[in-house]
């Protein structure tokens, strides 16, 4: 071959590999050998099982066109494996209909349509009689931020309108004509790909946004309410349980009365209160049962909230504390009070 002719890149072989199986655990195998994310079998009725598996390069990108019979498959924490972490995976569906079931939603795919998955946290596939393609795609180059992701993931998008259907056009014909490129235009032709992919996913980002906030915080605040007696609980941790970064975190917050560290904390001076009109306590005890690990911080904090230190609550053998009010305390001062141990 002469050096003007094309030259198939190294990620874009002529042929593909896979071809026909006929058990569902040779299925899953042949995924495992294509390098896709690793899945784990579920129910397949029918006596028979016949699939095809056809795997392509593009540049960067991976493809693998599966023809399937009726089933169901999934993913769990145990088997995802690490170097998937790099990667971002999109599903298209070419024929049939597929549910795909990530992050707490639940994504009803049919012809053309297409939804992201993240191809280290766990995933189950429901599916009809189907063909659909897996596209998998280095992280960096789609510059999804964890924010993003956390919104998009399970979120099916409508391939029949839009940029999601020309990314379902060319992702359908693309399994079949990726042969004969050059490196250079590999690369670029997948650019290409991976540009449109982001402006599909930024326009559906605008559309579930309200809702997802909404649900988000309210799990957060369960959340927060279940574990105040846990000394960590910070919010980095409660964003780290909920796969967002701190700043999504406190982005989620900033039209609510208070900041999450504060929400924290005055749930937290709460259990105490109630806690102090028991007669068969200290408050030290009670400070160390919620997360105060300072006890002088903690009755600063609490005289600034409700007026009277957490002595007086216990005084007198209980007797009700006389002008037991509670003091607002201001926005400044709880952001502030972050920096400071003994939340």
């Amino acid at each position: 071959m002469d050096g003007d002719g094309p030259r198939p890149s190294g990620d874009a072989q002529a042929e593909a590999r896979g071809g026909r199986v006929e058990s569902a655990e040779g299925f899953l195998e042949t995924l495992e050998r294509s390098d896709l994310p690793p899945l784990r079998g579920g129910r397949h009725p029918g006596e028979g099982f016949r699939a095809d598996v056809a795997n392509r390069a593009l540049g960067p990108l991976r493809l693998t066109e599966l023809v399937t019979p009726q089933g169901e498959c999934f993913r769990d924490a145990r088997s995802a494996r690490a170097r998937d972490s790099g990667l971002w995976q999109v599903e298209v569906v070419l024929r049939g209909q597929v549910r795909a079931e990530q992050g707490g939603r639940t994504a009803v795919l049919g012809p053309m349509d297409l939804v992201l998955i993240d191809p280290v946290r766990p995933v189950r596939f429901a599916s009809s009689a189907t063909t659909h393609v897996t596209m998998l795609m280095p992280r960096h180059l789609l510059r999804l931020g964890a924010d993003e992701a956390a919104r998009l993931v399970g979120v099916g998008i409508p391939g029949s309108r839009g940029p999601g259907a020309l990314v379902s056009s060319l992702v359908r014909d693309m399994t079949r004509t990726v042969d004969g490129f050059r490196a250079h235009e590999a690369d670029r032709s997948a650019a290409a790909v991976i540009e449109l992919v982001a402006v599909t996913l930024a326009a559906r980002l605008g559309d579930v946004r309200p809702v997802e906030d909404e649900v988000l915080r309210t799990r957060v605040v369960g959340y927060i309410e279940a574990r105040l007696s846990d000394r960590d609980l910070t919010p980095a941790k409660v964003a780290a349980a909920h796969h967002v970064s701190v700043r999504r975190l406190h982005k989620l917050f900033q039209d609510q009365p208070l900041t999450v560290a504060a929400l924290i904390r005055r749930r937290r001076l709460e259990r105490c209160r109630a806690d102090l009109a028991r007669r068969d306590t200290t408050v030290a005890a009670v400070a160390a049962s919620w997360g105060f690990t300072d006890p002088a911080h903690f009755s600063r904090l609490f005289k600034a909230t409700y007026g009277h230190s957490p002595r007086a609550r216990v005084s007198n053998d209980g007797a009700p504390i006389v002008n037991d009010r509670l003091v607002g305390a201001r926005e400044d001062g709880d952001r502030k009070a972050t920096k400071r141990k003994g939340l």
